[in-house]
């Protein structure tokens, strides 16, 4: 295994854990917080984050593909996870942090344009395997 299918593969182990954590919190701890549609909004963050972690953790072992597609799969897949699920985590829980839901709202549409990316990246590498 290279160098960069390790990161990949580290990451999505990481980010797997830290979505099992997330969900956990999410199915136990916010249901004395918030109502049940801002917990299915919590739950859609936690979903999309699994789909690309799994995503990830394929592709640490792709072997075809070119590092230079693994490498920008990769980027977006992670940024999309930060700014989508990431930005979701924040909405749902805006009033328990100081933090204005005029500047999260915008970035979450970021993390799926991401996501897509990440997606037509992945979908050109493998199209240029020969």
């Amino acid at each position: 295994m290279n160098k960069l299918n390790k990161k990949i593969g580290v990451t999505a182990a990481f980010l797997g854990a830290l979505t099992i954590a997330i969900g956990a919190f999410g199915a136990h701890g916010l249901k004395q917080l918030v109502d049940d549609a801002s917990i299915q909004t919590f739950e859609t963050g936690v979903r999309y984050q699994m789909f690309h972690v799994l995503a990830l953790l394929v592709l640490s072992f792709a072997k075809p593909l070119s590092e230079v597609t693994l490498r920008w799969v990769f980027r977006f897949f992670v940024g999309g996870i930060v700014l989508f699920s990431g930005s979701i985590y924040l909405l749902v829980l805006k009033d328990f942090l100081p933090i204005s839901s005029k500047i999260i709202g915008p970035i979450t549409p970021l993390g799926g344009l991401l996501f897509i990316g990440g997606w037509i990246c992945l979908c050109y590498g493998i199209y240029k395997l020969k």
